[in-house]
């Protein structure tokens, strides 16, 4: 996995960026046009957070200013219909933290402000990353009070604060910790949450 790349800034088009390691080794990574428009000249020094994308006909390697742009896209390209090049887009309009606004106010005329989006995919985008950014709060909070308690109580409690019923998730909980007894809180919680996804 290449997750950060620090180098000198090799070339720049409205594609795509190419950096090159102290190493020597050159990377072509696609940014967001707000990573693009922080860039410095090229010669100047860059670092940047990335993220691999593997699919079965090529690799894409993304890049991005901040690990809270890195999170959001991660999160976006993992909505049905938004793959890498509209999830940059919706990005090189709106910072993470707007993209929160939009979300919690259901805004869906702004999201249509970005090239690709229609209104149904809009509101499909806005559901689900009102469910992901609740999910990702809730392993956050249940992390934090992973010294308290045991693991399983504390997931069961975050499960809890999602609107799970414990019938519907203790089994799934239980078999997840069962063929995995050393995960911690957060990685416990998101584990349950991807079985209960797919059994949906």
């Amino acid at each position: 996995m290449i997750a950060y790349v620090e180098g000198r800034l090799a070339h720049v088009s409205e594609q795509a960026i190419i950096v090159v390691t102290d190493g020597g080794v050159g990377y072509e990574m696609e940014v967001s046009a707000r990573t693009r428009q922080g860039l410095p000249q090229v010669g100047g020094r860059v670092s940047l957070f990335t993220t691999l994308l593997v699919r079965e006909d090529m690799l894409r390697l993304c890049a991005f200013e901040t690990v809270e742009e890195r999170s959001t896209f991660d999160l976006l390209t993992s909505i049905p219909k938004v793959g890498p090049k509209l999830a940059l887009g919706i990005l090189s309009l709106y910072r993470p933290a707007e993209l929160r606004r939009i979300v919690a106010e259901a805004d869906v005329t702004s999201l249509t402000a970005v090239s690709g989006v229609g209104k149904r995919l809009g509101e499909t985008v806005c559901r689900e990353l009102a469910y992901k950014f609740k999910m990702e709060e809730s392993a956050q909070m249940v992390a934090e009070q992973g010294g308290v308690g045991s693991v399983y109580h504390s997931v069961l409690d975050g499960l809890k604060g999602l609107g799970y019923s414990e019938n519907e998730c203790a089994s799934v909980l239980q078999d997840v910790l069962r063929a995995q007894p050393d995960l911690d809180v957060a990685s416990a919680l998101r584990a349950v949450l991807q079985e209960l996804g797919r059994r949906k």
